[in-house]
C-alpha cells in the first residue's frame, strides 16, 4: 500500500472483520461470543465507532486464524487516512478562502477567458501569485489598494472614460507576467534610427504588421506583448522595464495601422526619453483628453508624430493635402503608408470624420 497517497475515504478494519464473518457465515453475537466480547462492543468496532487494539486484534487472530498484525497494521492505516484526509480538507477549505478573497481583488474571468486559469484552486491560485509576484493574500490586497488609489481623478468624475483599477491593474500585472519569460536580443540605444526605418518599412507593406514589428522589436532588444484588454481599460499601451530589457505591451484596441504606428512609436517614446533613465517607472498609455496628459505623455506623443512622420514631412503634406490622391502620393514618395498620414491628418484637424476611401485595417 502506497502510504503516500490520500484515499478519498479511510477504511476502517471493522468493515473487513464484517466481510470475514459475512463470508464465514458467522454471526456478529455468536462471534462475539467466543472472543468473551460484548456483543455491542463488536457492533462498534464493525461500524468504525471502536478501534481495534493489539487485546483485540490477538482474540481475533485466535478465532479467524488472521495475524494479529495484519488487523493492528490496518487500524494504523486507517488512521493515517483520516490525519491525511482531515489535512486535505483544511488545504481544501484555506484554498476556497484565499480564493474568496482573491476574486475581489483579481479579475479572475479575464485571466481564465485567456486560458491562464483552470478550474484548479491550487493552481490557480499558484498562477495569480506568480502574475502578481506576491507571496501572500495580504501583499495582494496592499497592492491592489496602492494601486487603486493612484488612479487619476479625472477618470472616477468622467461618465465616458470609466476606468475599473482592478481591472487594468491585472492587465498591466498580466503583460509584466508575460514579458517576464520573453526572450529578445541585448538593447542598444543607439540604434534607433536603424529600427525606425525598419518599423516604416514593416507599417508601409501592412502585411502580417504584428508579427513582424515583435521579430523586430526583439532583434533590437525590446519586448513586445500583445495583451487582449479587460473591461473598462481603455489601455492602447504599457511600457516598462523587464529584466534588462524594455518592454511594450499592446492591446490593438483599435485595429487600425494608425493607431497601432503611433502607440508603437509612443511606447518608444518612454523607453527612449524616460525609461532608460530610470528603469523603476512605468507608463500606462490610457485613452484620456489631451489636457490630462502629463509632460512624459506629450513627450511621447511628439516622439511618436516625428518619428512617424517628420515635421518637414508634414509641412509639406499640409500644403499640398487635398484628398486621398494627395495623401496616397505623397506616402509612396516618402515610404509612409497613407492611413498614417491620414490618421495625422485627422488627429490635427480633431476630426476623426473625413470621407475617405483609404483603408486603415491593420493586417
Amino acid at each position: 500500500m502506497n502510504n503516500t497517497l490520500t484515499p478519498h475515504i479511510a477504511t476502517h478494519p471493522g468493515e473487513l472483520l464484517k466481510d470475514e464473518l459475512d463470508a464465514r457465515d458467522i454471526k456478529q453475537k455468536i462471534f462475539a461470543s467466543e472472543i468473551s466480547m460484548q456483543a455491542t462492543m463488536l457492533n462498534e468496532i464493525i461500524k468504525g465507532k471502536r478501534p481495534i487494539t493489539a487485546d483485540i486484534a490477538i482474540l481475533i487472530e485466535k478465532a479467524l486464524d488472521i495475524p494479529a498484525d495484519y488487523w493492528l497494521n490496518f487500524q494504523t492505516q486507517y488512521e493515517l487516512d483520516l490525519a491525511r484526509i482531515k489535512e486535505k480538507n483544511v488545504q481544501k477549505i484555506l484554498l476556497l478562502e484565499n480564493w474568496q478573497v482573491i476574486k475581489q481583488y483579481v479579475p479572475v474571468k479575464f485571466f481564465k477567458k485567456q486560458g491562464f486559469l483552470k478550474d484548479d484552486l491550487d493552481h490557480d491560485i499558484k498562477i495569480v501569485k506568480n502574475i502578481y509576484n506576491i507571496d501572500t493574500i495580504d501583499h495582494l490586497i496592499e497592492s491592489v489598494a496602492a494601486y487603486k488609489s493612484e488612479v487619476p481623478a479625472f477618470f472616477k468624475k468622467s461618465e465616458k472614460l470609466q476606468v475599473d483599477a482592478i481591472n487594468l491593474f491585472g492587465w498591466s500585472k498580466l503583460v509584466m507576467w508575460q514579458a517576464n519569460n520573453e526572450k529578445v536580443n541585448s538593447f542598444d540605444s543607439d540604434k534607433f534610427s536603424e529600427l525606425k526605418d525598419e518599423l516604416h518599412s514593416i507599417f508601409y507593406k501592412n502585411s502580417n504588421v504584428r508579427e513582424e514589428t515583435k521579430k523586430l522589436l526583439a532583434n533590437h532588444g525590446i519586448k513586445l506583448i500583445f495583451q487582449e484588454k479587460f473591461e473598462k481599460t481603455p489601455v492602447d499601451g504599457y511600457s516598462f522595464w523587464s529584466k534588462d530589457n524594455p518592454a511594450i505591451g499592446l492591446t490593438l484596441r483599435h485595429k487600425r495601422i494608425d493607431n497601432f504606428a503611433f502607440t508603437v512609436f509612443h511606447e518608444l517614446g518612454h523607453i527612449y526619453k524616460h525609461l532608460q533613465n530610470n528603469k523603476a517607472i512605468q507608463f500606462i498609455d490610457l485613452d484620456k483628453p489631451r489636457s490630462a496628459k502629463t509632460i512624459e505623455e506629450t513627450e511621447a506623443d511628439s516622439f511618436a508624430q516625428e518619428s512617424l512622420i517628420s515635421k518637414e514631412q508634414w509641412n509639406e503634406l499640409a500644403s499640398n493635402y487635398s484628398d486621398d490622391n494627395s495623401i496616397i502620393s505623397f506616402g509612396k514618395k516618402h515610404g509612409i503608408n497613407p492611413a498614417i498620414l491620414l490618421g495625422r491628418v485627422c488627429y490635427e484637424a480633431n476630426f476623426y470624420a473625413f470621407k475617405s476611401k483609404i483603408d486603415k485595417t491593420i493586417n
